[in-house]
């Protein structure tokens, strides 16, 4: 695993979480919070969930501030989501762009509830972005009930993209 294709992988993060608040700022306030029992209480919930836990995954293996779980309540609408997330951006694309291919193979460990947890840097990296996937999905699912699909959210799609733009 090299950096380059970490940072790849967190461009496509970023394009998909982009595609699923696009597509998301067309429900209306009460479909934000309509409860649903594919997970995390609601629409808002699910996507905070993906936000938090990139932001406390980046504050972990990265040494940052970690200021606690991120409350969905605190977005009142997919605007005040989206900037909170723009800031995320910033701050994993700050941090890879701190790291040379062999921080990659370091090691991190944790103690939480009473157990050691230890990870490999690009495994906890990879984590994040497959974590985001599943609940985009999730998420997919939910806004295209309610009449507002994302659409497709392939990585190969995401690449054919990123070269057509490009070319042009």
């Amino acid at each position: 695993m090299k950096v380059e294709d970490i940072k790849l992988y967190f461009a496509y993060n970023e394009w998909a979480n982009k595609r699923i608040l696009n597509a998301a700022k067309h429900a209306t306030a009460e479909q934000l919070t309509a409860p649903n029992d594919i997970g995390w209480g609601d629409l808002r919930g699910a996507l905070t969930h993906i936000l938090d836990a990139e932001y406390g995954w980046f504050a972990f293996l990265f040494g940052r501030e970690d200021e606690g779980i991120i409350d969905p309540a605190s977005f009142a609408d997919i605007a005040a989501l989206r900037a909170r997330w723009e800031r995320q951006n910033d701050i994993a694309r700050g941090c890879l762009d701190t790291l040379a291919d062999e921080d990659l193979n370091r090691n991190h460990s944790r103690q939480r509830d009473g157990r050691q947890y230890d990870w490999v840097l690009w495994q906890a990296l990879v984590h994040v972005v497959n974590h985001g996937t599943q609940h985009r999905a999730e998420c997919a699912a939910i806004l295209t009930g309610f009449g507002h699909s994302p659409g497709d959210m392939d990585f190969t799609l995401f690449l054919r993209e990123r070269e057509e733009s490009a070319i042009t």
